[in-house]
């Protein structure tokens, strides 16, 4: 069955989650057979070839703006284009599909609000654009403006029923998956020596790598809280990303570890870092999933996250003990390290992180979504015949 696909989103680009997520997801169902639509209000890349391309016009007065116009024009305009089935993945009022790949913004306030004290709570409580966001988002989750939500991890999932009264049945779950030939062990004997070089890493040192953009919400605070640990005197941290305040996070960083933490910025060829560590941390304050989860493990590197990360669902045997079950507690962050930067060492992980990561394909994730999407367009046929 060859189907109409409109996939909506604000953004079309390869940097940021979603917008990655949206562009594969148009490659992956293209490659089944489908005809794809792209509904976006900014294009930052060209679209993938055999897909079609919708430009969504936003009224160009600032964010708070633009997120009312495309949650309200988008919908109207993608059914001009008779498509089969409408999948969202971000703010719009109406979608066959809502891919929540960041869990709600109810949730991500709350616990940004719990970390950030008194003063963020007010901000964000007096911030148009926040309270804009959750206005749409209530609308896009209310009863009739979907037929199925699709959570990226378990902790979405109860992240939706918790801010929300979305009856459980209708949300699927399914995690993304990882492209299992740029993320390989062999990324080792490539790339170790050269990137270590590169940065003035010594051979012999731990490195553990730390990637994503938005330190804070990725809980780089948390790394850096530890890195003075007597534990980890002889480790180097490489931070792989981009953030409004680098200035301040190196001047820190610099007080806490000198040398010891080096912060590389964006890197396009993300993977060859991944090549060059024994341990990938993440210690978010709120991660949907995390995809660098499953990058590190395909590279056959073991991970340590919080157990509030989506990704963690997949961690089983010897990489469960990378999850930090106390995420507030450092001391329990840096033994977590400490042990599985020792696991690193022995034989048997990296070809245990590799099998565990090759179960995640983004083949398998297609095939899926695929399955779910029919199902949504023959409930909508029966919805029409009754």
């Amino acid at each position: 069955m060859n189907l109409r696909i409109a996939l909506a989103h604000k953004r079309l680009d390869l940097r940021g989650g979603t917008e990655r997520d949206l562009y594969r997801t148009a490659e992956g169902l293209r490659d089944l057979g489908h005809e794809i639509h792209l509904f976006c209000s900014e294009f930052g890349v060209a679209p993938p070839s055999g897909t079609f391309a919708h430009r969504i016009p936003v009224l160009p007065l600032g964010r708070t703006a633009r997120l009312w116009s495309f949650a309200l024009l988008a919908p109207a305009i993608i059914r001009k284009q008779q498509c089969d089935v409408v999948v969202n993945f971000g703010r719009m009022f109406q979608a066959d599909v809502l891919r929540s790949g960041g869990g709600t913004h109810r949730g991500f306030l709350r616990r940004i609000g719990a970390e950030g004290g008194p003063r963020r709570r007010f901000w964000h409580g007096a911030s148009l654009y926040h309270q804009s966001v959750l206005a749409v988002e209530k609308r896009q989750f209310a009863t009739g403006h979907f037929k199925k939500i699709i959570a990226v991890s378990n902790e979405v999932k109860r992240d939706i029923m918790a801010h929300y009264s979305v009856p459980e049945k209708r949300i699927s779950v399914l995690y993304n998956g990882v492209d299992q030939e740029r993320f390989h062990p062999s990324l080792q004997a490539q790339w170790r020596a050269r990137i270590r070089m590169a940065w003035g890493v010594p051979d012999q040192a731990s490195v553990v790598l730390f990637v994503g953009s938005g330190f804070r919400r990725k809980g780089l605070d948390r790394l850096l809280a530890v890195w003075n640990s007597p534990r980890l005197k002889e480790a180097y941290l490489l931070v792989v990303g981009e953030d409004a305040r680098m200035r301040h996070y190196r001047s820190r960083a610099k007080v806490v570890a000198g040398e010891r933490i080096i912060f590389t910025g964006h890197q396009a060829a993300v993977e060859r870092y991944y090549g060059a560590a024994d341990l990938v941390v993440l210690p978010s304050i709120q991660e949907a999933f995390g995809n660098v989860v499953l990058e590190g493990l395909a590279s056959g590197i073991p991970v340590v996250v919080m157990r509030t990360v989506g990704a963690a669902d997949v961690l089983q045997g010897a990489m469960a003990g990378g999850i930090v079950t106390v995420p507030d507690d450092p001391n329990d962050l840096a033994a977590k390290i400490v042990a599985q930067l020792r696991r690193s060492r022995e034989l048997s992980c990296a070809p245990a992180a590799r099998r565990l990561a090759e179960r995640y394909t983004w083949q398998n994730h297609f095939r899926e979504l695929e399955a779910l999407i029919i199902q949504v367009r023959a409930a909508k046929q029966g919805e029409r015949v009754s």
